[in-house]
């Protein structure tokens, strides 16, 4: 019996830290962008940099959907709170990526500016 508790408690701690970034040196920083912001020129390369490791094709680590392709990128930001997600404070709950730190401003910028102008491809 305390095998098996101590079996479940380690999967259930690795579960936890899995998809934890915690080192700001692991976040990929863009550059401000002139003109128009597209997913497939801008912001394909920040989500597959810090967000397809949880929000893969197949989702792990208790990551709700993928952020594989244009479509879902585009309904997270539409409808499940993408942005929101990306720009709470380090150590607020939900911070996206899972546990922090922040993604750097330039690259919340980035999305942000992909939104207002229109989600484009």
């Amino acid at each position: 019996m305390n095998f098996k508790l101590l079996l479940y408690s380690s999967f259930f701690l690795i579960f936890l830290s899995s998809c934890v970034n915690d080192s700001a040196n692991d976040l990929i920083d863009n550059e401000p962008i002139d003109g128009e912001v597209k997913y497939i020129q801008n912001v394909k390369s920040i989500i597959d940099a810090n967000c397809i490791s949880c929000h893969a094709a197949t989702p792990i680590n208790g990551a709700p959907m993928p952020l594989v392709t244009y479509t879902q990128v585009k309904n997270a930001v539409e409808t499940r709170g993408l942005l929101d997600r990306i720009t709470r404070d380090n150590g607020e709950i939900g911070l996206m990526p899972n546990g922090g730190p922040k993604l750097p401003q330039t690259t919340i910028d980035v999305l942000l500016q992909w939104n207002a102008d229109g989600l484009q491809e």
